[in-house]
C-alpha cells in the first residue's frame, strides 16, 4: 500500500502533531510520502521524524503539477487542509485514484475573526470537500457534523488523535518547574492550566473569568495560560480588568513539562474535534475540565473521570475547579481514571491501526466490481427514538457488516438524518416512496424487520404500509427476507387474509424471534415460505462501558451503587387504571426487599410521562430517568438492576441478556410470548393486573436473584438461536 499525503505546510498545534505522528508511524509499515506546499518548520520537523518529504514551494500551478507527478506512483491521495483539498479535488478525476481528506476542524470556523479569508479560502475549501471521495473526521462529532451537512454517511470515517504514552515519564521536580515559569508554588497548591493558541474559537476569556471568580475563595490555586496569538493583548487586558490571578507563560516549546506541572488541565473551546491538549494532559494524569464540544465527551465521562461544561459558562467552570480544589482525592482519582481510559483507547498505536483499516476499506471499496443491483434495503420502526428499535437496527447492521463490511445498505427511517449520523449508512424517510423505489431497484435483498411490524393493534394503516413495502420491493426485483421479527396480533379478518396472501406470494424466508409468532402465521394459513425460529437481534448487543453508565446515573441524580428494581412502562389503554397497583408493588419491593424503584424510559418520547404517572403513586424513595442513553447504555443500566418489571418488550430483552430476573406486564402477546420462550413465565396481562399479583411476581423474581449465572447460560443458548438470522442472510447473499 502506498499513500501520498498533501498539506499546506504552515500548520501548528493539533493538526501538525497529528500528521507528523501519524506519518512517522505509518512509514514503519508502508510507503508514505508527504508533499508540503511550503518550506519551513513543519517540513523540517517531518524530516526529523523520518518522513519522506517533498517541498513544492512555488506557485499554485507548480503545486498542482508536483502533486500530480508524484501521485502517479501511489494508491491513495490523502489531503490535509484547504490548499491540499483544492488540489486533491482538481486531480481526482484525472488520477482515477481515491482521494481522501482528514477534517481536523470545523471548516466553517477555521477563519473565525478573518472575514476575507473566510469568504475566499473558506468557501473554496467547503466546495473542494464536496468533491473528494472520502472524508475522515477527527472524532465522531466531526464526522456527525459532516453528515448533518449533507456529506454521504457511507463515505465518512472517524479517527481519533493518538498520543505516545511512553514519553514524558521519569523524575520531575514540580517546584523547580513552577519556579521556571515564575509561579510561587508551595506543596499542597493546586495548579490549573490551559494551553491553546489565542484564537477566538479557543475562548480563553472564559478561563480568565473563571479564575477571577475563584480569586478569593481559592488562594492556593494557580492559573497558567500557555500560548500566543491574535487575541493576546485583549486577553491580558481582560485579566487586568477582572483582577484574575492568571499567569501568561507565553509559547512553550516543552509542553511535556507544562502538563506535568498541572494538577488540572482545562479547555474552553467553542469548537473542537479531538484536541491533543487533552490527551497530552491525560498522559500526565491531569484531572480535566473541558467544554462539551466535538469529541471531548467521548473521552470524558462527566463526573467520573472529568467534568464537562457548556461553552462560555465561566460559572460552571469555576464550580468544577472549586470542587477539585476542595477534594484533592477526587482530583487525583479523576486524573488516574482518565489516564487509564486514554491509554487503552487513544494511544498512537490505536490511531495507526485505525488509519490502516480506513485505507484498506477504501481500497476494498474501490476494487469492488460496480454492479447495477447490489446491497440491502432495511425496513423497520427506525428513527422513532425507541431504544428497542435502535437496538434492533444496530444489531442487524453489525451482523451485515460481519458478513460483508462494504456492502451497500439503505435504511428506511422516520428520522433519516439521525440514522445517517448514528449508523453511518445511507438513509431516507420511511414514507419517501420515490427514494424507496430507487433503493429497492438498486438492492438485491429487501430486509423487513426486526420488530413487531406486522400487527394491527396500534392501527391497520401500519400493517398495510409494511405489507405494501414487501409487495413493492418484490415487484421491483428484490428477494425479501423477514429478519428476527414478530408477527401479530392481527385481529381483523381482511387484514389476516391480506397478510397471508402477501407473505405467501412475496417473502422468501421468515425468521421469527419467538414461537408465538409462528402460531399466529399458522392460524392464518401461512406455513410457507421457509420459516425458522430464531431470536431477537438485540440479544447480541453488549452493555456500554461502565463509565458511561456511571456518568448517566450521576447526571440523572441516581447513586451508582444501590439495590434497584426497574420499572419500564408505557402508556396503553387501561394503563392508568393499573397505576395504584404498580405504585403499591413498587412500595412493596422497597419495604420488603430494600429495592429502590427506578423508572426507566425505553421509548424516549412516550415513556417518561408513563413513568411519572406511576412514580406519583409511590410513597417510597424512587428515581425517574428522563433519558436512558443509547441502546447499549440502556442495557448497561438494566444490568445494574436486581429485578426488572416491564411492559416494554425490549426492556425485558435487554435485561434477559444480562441475566436479570424478569416480571412482565403483558399489554401485547409479544411480551408473554418472549417470557415463555426464555422460560421466565412471570407475566400478567395488563387487564388482569392487580397489586397482589404483581407483588407475588416480584417476590418470586427476588428469590431468583442468586441464580443469575444459570440464566446467563440459558441466554447464551438463545443467542445461538439468534445466529439463525445471520445464517439465513449469509445464504441469501452468497446465492
Amino acid at each position: 500500500m502506498r499513500v501520498l499525503h498533501m498539506i499546506g505546510g504552515g500548520d501548528v498545534g493539533g493538526a501538525k502533531t497529528h500528521v507528523i505522528s501519524l506519518l512517522a508511524g505509518l512509514s514503519r509499515t508502508m510507503k508514505v510520502s508527504l508533499v508540503s506546499f511550503r518550506a519551513g518548520d513543519f517540513a523540517e520537523d517531518c524530516r526529523k521524524a523520518g518522513i519522506d518529504v517533498h517541498i513544492s514551494d512555488g506557485s499554485f500551478v507548480s503545486d498542482v503539477r508536483t502533486a500530480r507527478r508524484l501521485a502517479e506512483d501511489y494508491d491513495i491521495l490523502h489531503c490535509h487542509g484547504a490548499r491540499a483539498n483544492l488540489i486533491g479535488s482538481m486531480l481526482r478525476g484525472r488520477l482515477k485514484k481515491p482521494v481522501i481528506t482528514t477534517v481536523h476542524s470545523d471548516y466553517r470556523l477555521d477563519y473565525m475573526g478573518r472575514p476575507f479569508s473566510r469568504a475566499t479560502i473558506g468557501t473554496v475549501n467547503a466546495l473542494a470537500l464536496r468533491r473528494l471521495d472520502y472524508r475522515i473526521g477527527v472524532a465522531d462529532p466531526m464526522t456527525e457534523l459532516l453528515i448533518s451537512r449533507g456529506f454521504p454517511a457511507e463515505r465518512q470515517y472517524t479517527i481519533y488523535n493518538g498520543i505516545d504514552f511512553n514519553t514524558g515519564v521519569g523524575e520531575f521536580d514540580k517546584g523547580e518547574a513552577a519556579k521556571k515559569l515564575g509561579v510561587d508554588y508551595c506543596d499542597g497548591d493546586l495548579i490549573v492550566g490551559i494551553a491553546a493558541r489565542f484564537d477566538p474559537v479557543k475562548d480563553i476569556a472564559t478561563f480568565i473569568r473563571a479564575a477571577a471568580r475563584l480569586r478569593s475563595s481559592c488562594p492556593r490555586m494557580h492559573f497558567l495560560i500557555a500560548g500566543s496569538g491574535q487575541q493576546e493583548d485583549m486577553l491580558k487586558k481582560l485579566a487586568a480588568d477582572t483582577g484574575a490571578p492568571v499567569k501568561f507563560c507565553g509559547w512553550l516549546s516543552d509542553t511535556d513539562e507544562f502538563f506535568r506541572l498541572l494538577d488540572v488541565n482545562t479547555l474552553t473551546s467553542l469548537s473542537e474535534t479531538f484536541p491533543y491538549v487533552l490527551t497530552e494532559g491525560t498522559r500526565m494524569s491531569c484531572a480535566t475540565v473541558a467544554t462539551a464540544v466535538g469529541g471531548i465527551p467521548v473521552l470524558i465521562d462527566h463526573g467520573i473521570n472529568g467534568f464537562l461544561f457548556e461553552p462560555g459558562d465561566d460559572a460552571a467552570l469555576a464550580g468544577h475547579l472549586l470542587e477539585l480544589y476542595n477534594d484533592r482525592e477526587l482530583c487525583r482519582d479523576m486524573g488516574n481514571k482518565l489516564h487509564e481510559k486514554a491509554i487503552a483507547t487513544y494511544s498512537i498505536e490505536v490511531t495507526l491501526k485505525r488509519q490502516l483499516e480506513i485505507y484498506e476499506s477504501v481500497l476494498r471499496r474501490e476494487a469492488r466490481p460496480k454492479k447495477k443491483r447490489e446491497g440491502l434495503t432495511l425496513c423497520g420502526a427506525y428513527g422513532m427514538d425507541n431504544a428497542g428499535d435502535d437496538a434492533i437496527l444496530e444489531a442487524i447492521l453489525l451482523e451485515i457488516r460481519e458478513l460483508d463490511p462494504d456492502i451497500p445498505v439503505r435504511v428506511l427511517s422516520r428520522n433519516p438524518e439521525e440514522t445517517r449520523i448514528t449508523y453511518r449508512e445511507h438513509s431516507f424517510h420511511t414514507f419517501n416512496l420515490l427514494a424507496f423505489t430507487r433503493a429497492a431497484r438498486s438492492s438485491t435483498i429487501y430486509l423487513s424487520g426486526g420488530g413487531n411490524l406486522l400487527q394491527d393493534t396500534t392501527s391497520s394503516r401500519s400493517l398495510l404500509f409494511y405489507l405494501l413495502t414487501i409487495f413493492w420491493a418484490r415487484a421491483l426485483g428484490c428477494r425479501v427476507l423477514m429478519y428476527g421479527c414478530g408477527v401479530g396480533p392481527i385481529n381483523y379478518p381482511f387484514n389476516r387474509r391480506l397478510t397471508a396472501k402477501v407473505l405467501r406470494g412475496n417473502v422468501e424466508t421468515i425468521a421469527l424471534r419467538e414461537k408465538g409468532s409462528r402460531q399466529v402465521l399458522e392460524d392464518m394459513g401461512v406455513t410457507g415460505p421457509n420459516i425458522v425460529i430464531s431470536a431477537d437481534p438485540a440479544l447480541i448487543l453488549t452493555p456500554a462501558e461502565e463509565e458511561k453508565v456511571d456518568s448517566l446515573m450521576l447526571r440523572q441524580g441516581v447513586p451508582r451503587h444501590g439495590n434497584y428494581i426497574c420499572f419500564a412502562l408505557r402508556n396503553w389503554p387501561g394503563y392508568e387504571d393499573k397505576l395504584p397497583a404498580i405504585g403499591a408493588a413498587a412500595d412493596f419491593a422497597y419495604k420488603e426487599f430494600g429495592l429502590t424503584p427506578v423508572f426507566v424510559p425505553v421509548d424516549r418520547k412516550q415513556d417518561v410521562s408513563a413513568a411519572r404517572l406511576a412514580a406519583s403513586h409511590t410513597s417510597c424513595p424512587h428515581y425517574l430517568f428522563t433519558e436512558a442513553g443509547s441502546a447499549r447504555v440502556t442495557i448497561g443500566l438494566l444490568s445494574r438492576m436486581e429485578v426488572v418489571v416491564a411492559m416494554r418488550l425490549h426492556a425485558l430483552i435487554f435485561a434477559a441478556g444480562q441475566g436479570v430476573p424478569l416480571v412482565g406486564i403483558s399489554y401485547n402477546e409479544k411480551v408473554s410470548s418472549f417470557l415463555e420462550y426464555i422460560g421466565q413465565n412471570l407475566s400478567t396481562p395488563l387487564g388482569d393486573l392487580s397489586a397482589e399479583k404483581l407483588k407475588s411476581d416480584i417476590a418470586v423474581a427476588v428469590s431468583l436473584i442468586p441464580e443469575r449465572e444459570s440464566r446467563l447460560e440459558a441466554v447464551e443458548t438463545l443467542r445461538n438461536k439468534e445466529r439463525l438470522n445471520r445464517e439465513v442472510l449469509a445464504k441469501m447473499l452468497t446465492e
